[in-house]
C-alpha cells in the first residue's frame, strides 16, 4: 500500500487493530502472520508489489467513521423509500445480503466521494451497512502490477486493498467474502490465467504456492481485524482454474485453498464459484467432478445476470439439484441490473437500450430494485439457499468532464476495468481493450456518489414497501402493413409497471394526421411515430411492405405455395413454428445437418401472370456453416436471370438477398427462390429462412 495513504489512515488503523479481539477475525486464535506450519514462506508469496509512492497524491483524511465496532446493519424497516418492494416471505435472519465493492479504494483515490441518504458525505461501507448489507465481497489478485509498479486496473485488487476494505467493513458490522481469483488479473469463464510468479510450477508446486498464498492473505486479514465469513477458492471456474484445465488439477488447487481456509479461518465458509447456469447439465457436471475428487467446500455459488443467464426458474432448478444431491449450501455470488441505459464515464457500457440481451425489467431504479428483489426471493426459497451478492455496486464514474480526463485516473489509480499496463499480462484482451468502467449504469450509487433507493432493497425485502403502482417504461408499438393498406395507430400501449406487471395505458401520438398516414401507406419502408403516455415517451414503428405478389410470403401457412428441394442429405429441412427464431410472424424455414458437406437445398415458388419490372428479396440467418454458397435467384422461363449473394454470420444476424429490376414479358413463367450449400464446421450447419417478397420495381 502507498505510504502517503498510510500516513493519513494511521490513527484510524491503529484503532482498528486494537479492536481485533472485540470484532474478531475469522479465527481469533490465529492472528500471527508467520509462514504456514512446516514451511517457510518465500518473500514474494504474498504476491503484492507495491506501486511507486508517486502514483498517489496527498489526500485528505478519510471521512469521519462511525463508532468502531458498532454494527450499523438495521434490525427494523427503513422508512421513506419511494420504491415498491414486494416482501420476500420466510427470509432467514442470517441471509447474506452482499455487495461486491472491490473498486472502492481505487475510486476514492481517483477523487470519488460517497454520500448517505441524507446527502452527507460518509464512508461508503457505513452507507452499505445502514441499507441492510451484511457482507461485502472483495476480489484478491496475486500481483496486479507490472515490474515498474503500475497497476493493471480493475481496482488494482491485491491483498493490501482487501485489508483496507476488510477493516472498514468490520468497523460497521459487515463481514467479508474474500474472492481469490488465483490470477494476477481478471479470471472468468473465458480466461483463467496463472499468476506470473507461478507460471513455471508443476501442479504440486502450484498447489503448495496457492495454499501458502491463501494462508498468508487470510492471516493478514485476521491480524488487521477483518471478519472473514466466507472465502471463494476461485472465480467463475467453469472447467479451468489458475491455468489448469483438467478436473484432477483444478480440484487439487481448490483443495489447497480450502485447506488454508480451514486452518486460518475455521468459522468461515468455503465457496466454489461457477457461471452460466443456463447451460443444460453444466452445474450437475461441475458438482459431480467436485464430489468425485472430494473437494472440501460448503457453498456452491453461481453468477446470475438476468441478461444472459436464463430464467430464475432454471436457476432454482440447477442450484437446488446441487443442494439436494450433495447437501451443499447455494447462493448467487454475482448479480446486477442497469438502473439507466445512459453511460456516465465516456467509456460505453456492457448494457444499454441497443444491447442484444434479454430485458426482463426496465432500465430504471425501480427495475433494478425489482431484479434484485426477485433474485433474493429465488435464492431464499431454494433448498439451502443462503444469500445474494450484488456485483460492484459502488463502481461509478470517476467524474471527469471528458474521456481524456478520466483516462488519466484510470491509468494512474486503476479505477477503470483495465489500464494499458495490463498488456504485459493479458495482451489479447485487457491490453487491447483497456478503458473505464462498463458497468457504471448498474451501480447502486448514481454518478455523483449518492445512493440509489434500490440500495435499500437489502432491508426492505424483509418487510415489503408499499408505493403507488405507476408506469415505469412503455413498450414501443410495432406492426407491418402492405402498401396501400390503411394505417391505424393503436390507442393504447403496453406499460411496464413499478411492480413489474404489464398494463395497457392510453397513448397520444404527436404531429400525425390521417393525411400523413395515407401518404405513408403508399411508400415502402419503416416509419417512426412519436408519442407519450403521461410523461413517458413511446414510439410506434410502422413497416410498410410493397405489395407482395408471393403466396405465403413468411411461411405462416407452412410450405403452402413453396417447394423445398433437398439436393443432398440435409437432415432437417422444414417449416418450423418458433417465433423467437423468425424474422416476422411465428414460422420460417429451418435447416440443420450435422455431417460435413451434407447441406444443399433450394426453397422456391413459381409465379404466373407477371409483366413488367420486378424486385425479389428473401432473408436468412444461421451459424456453424463453414464455407458456404448461398444466394437468392430469379429464373424466367427456366433460365436464371439474376442472383444476389448472401451470408450467414450468427444467431439473430439476418442477411437479405435483394434482386432489383428484373424484366418479365407477358406470358413468361417466373421462379424465385434461395439456394443454400454449407460445408459445415463439424458442429452442424444450421439456419433459418424467412420473409420472401416479390413486388413491382420502381
Amino acid at each position: 500500500m502507498k505510504r502517503k495513504m498510510k500516513k493519513h489512515l494511521s490513527l484510524f488503523l491503529a484503532l482498528l487493530l486494537g479492536l481485533t479481539g472485540l470484532l474478531g477475525g475469522c479465527a481469533r486464535e490465529t492472528t500471527e502472520t508467520s509462514a504456514p506450519p512446516e514451511t517457510s514462506l518465500p518473500p514474494t508469496t504474498a504476491g503484492t508489489t507495491a506501486p511507486p509512492e508517486t502514483t498517489v497524491p496527498p489526500t485528505e483524511p478519510p471521512v469521519p467513521q462511525p463508532k468502531l465496532g458498532e454494527s450499523l446493519v438495521p434490525t427494523e424497516k427503513l422508512e421513506g423509500n419511494p420504491l415498491y418492494v414486494k416482501q420476500v416471505e420466510y427470509l432467514p435472519e442470517d441471509f447474506i445480503m452482499g455487495v461486491d465493492a472491490s473498486s472502492v479504494i481505487a475510486e476514492e483515490e481517483s477523487g470519488v466521494k460517497y454520500y448517505n441518504f441524507a446527502g452527507e458525505e460518509q464512508d461508503v461501507f457505513a452507507t452499505l451497512a445502514e441499507s441492510g448489507v451484511n457482507y461485502v465481497r472483495v476480489r484478491v489478485w496475486n500481483n496486479p502490477y507490472d515490474a515498474q509498479g503500475n497497476g493493471y486496473g480493475g481496482g488494482n485488487n491485491d491483498i493490501e486493498k482487501a485489508i483496507l476494505i476488510g477493516q472498514r467493513c468490520a468497523a460497521v458490522g459487515i463481514k467479508l467474502l474474500v474472492d481469490f481469483h488465483y490470477s494476477d488479473f481478471w479470471a472468468d469463464p473465458g480466461k483463467q490465467m496463472v499468476p506470473l510468479e507461478w507460471k513455471d510450477l508443476d501442479i504440486d508446486a502450484k498447489a503448495d504456492a496457492l495454499y501458502r498464498f491463501t494462508w498468508d492473505c487470510l492471516n493478514r486479514l485476521n491480524a488487521a481485524g477483518a471478519v472473514v465469513g466466507m472465502v471463494q477458492v476461485g472465480n467463475e471456474t467453469n472447467g479451468a482454474l489458475c491455468g489448469e484445465t483438467t478436473w484432477a488439477n483444478i480440484t487439487q488447487l481448490m483443495n489447497a485453498g480450502s485447506r488454508a481456509v480451514r486452518e486460518v479461518c475455521p468459522d468461515a465458509m468455503v465457496a466454489v464459484h461457477f457461471a452460466n447456469p443456463e447451460r443444460a447439465g453444466a452445474y450437475d457436471s461441475y458438482a459431480l467432478e467436485l464430489d468425485r475428487y472430494h473437494v472440501d467446500y460448503d457453498v456452491f455459488a453461481s453468477s446470475y445476470y438476468p441478461y444472459w443467464h436464463g430464467t430464475l426458474e432454471n436457476l432454482s432448478v440447477v442450484l437446488s439439484s446441487v443442494a439436494d444431491t450433495y447437501h451443499k449450501k447455494v447462493m448467487v455470488a454475482e448479480t446486477s441490473y442497469a438502473y439507466t441505459p445512459e453511460d456516465t464515464d465516456f467509456n460505453g457500457n456492457t448494457i444499454g437500450e441497443d444491447s442484444a440481451v434479454t430485458k426482463n425489467y426496465p432500465y430504471t431504479v425501480q427495475g433494478q430494485a425489482n431484479s434484485l428483489r426477485d433474485v433474493i426471493d429465488a435464492v431464499a426459497h431454494m433448498r439451502n439457499g443462503i444469500g445474494v451478492a450484488y456485483w460492484e455496486g459502488t463502481w461509478i464514474t470517476v467524474g471527469g468532464a471528458s474521456r481524456a480526463e478520466n483516462e488519466k485516473k484510470w491509468e494512474q489509480f486503476g479505477s477503470g476495468w483495465a489500464s494499458s499496463y495490463s498488456t504485459g499480462y493479458d495482451p489479447d484482451d485487457a491490453g487491447k481493450y483497456y478503458g473505464g468502467c462498463a458497468v457504471d449504469n448498474q451501480a447502486l450509487f448514481d454518478a455523483t456518489g449518492h445512493p440509489l433507493p434500490s440500495l435499500q432493497v437489502f432491508n426492505l425485502v424483509r418487510y415489503g414497501n408499499e408505493a403507488e403502482i405507476v408506469p415505469q417504461e412503455l413498450e414501443d408499438a410495432r406492426f407491418t402493413v402492405n402498401a396501400g393498406e390503411e394505417i391505424s395507430l393503436p390507442e393504447t400501449v403496453n406499460a411496464w409497471m413499478s411492480d413489474n406487471s404489464r398494463q395497457e395505458v392510453a397513448v397520444e401520438w404527436y404531429n400525425i394526421t390521417d393525411e400523413d398516414l395515407a401518404q405513408m401507406s403508399q411508400r415502402s419502408g419503416t416509419f417512426e411515430i412519436c408519442g407519450a403516455a403521461g410523461e413517458l415517451p413511446v414510439s410506434c414503428f410502422v413497416t410498410v411492405k410493397p405489395a407482395n405478389l408471393l403466396q405465403n410470403d413468411s411461411f405462416e401457412d407452412g410450405d403452402a405455395g413453396w417447394v423445398l428441394t433437398n439436393l443432398k442429405a440435409t437432415k432437417e429441412l422444414y417449416v418450423e413454428d418458433k417465433a423467437g427464431d423468425s424474422l416476422t410472424g411465428n414460422k420460417h424455414v429451418h435447416f440443420w445437418s450435422q455431417a460435413a458437406n451434407s447441406v444443399e437445398f433450394t426453397v422456391e415458388q413459381t409465379v404466373e401472370g407477371l409483366a413488367g419490372s420486378y424486385s425479389f428479396s428473401i432473408a436468412i440467418m444461421g451459424g456453424d456453416c463453414g464455407e458456404t454458397d448461398i444466394y437468392a435467384y430469379v429464373k424466367v422461363d427456366g433460365e436464371t436471370v439474376a442472383t444476389a449473394p448472401m451470408t450467414v454470420s450468427g444467431y439473430g444476424s439476418w442477411d437479405t438477398g435483394l434482386i432489383e429490376g428484373f424484366q418479365v414479358q407477358e406470358g413468361q413463367t417466373v421462379i424465385v427462390g434461395i439456394y443454400v450449400r454449407c460445408a459445415g464446421e463439424g458442429a452442424g450447419a444450421w439456419g433459418k429462412i424467412d420473409d420472401a417478397m416479390l413486388f413491382p420495381a420502381g
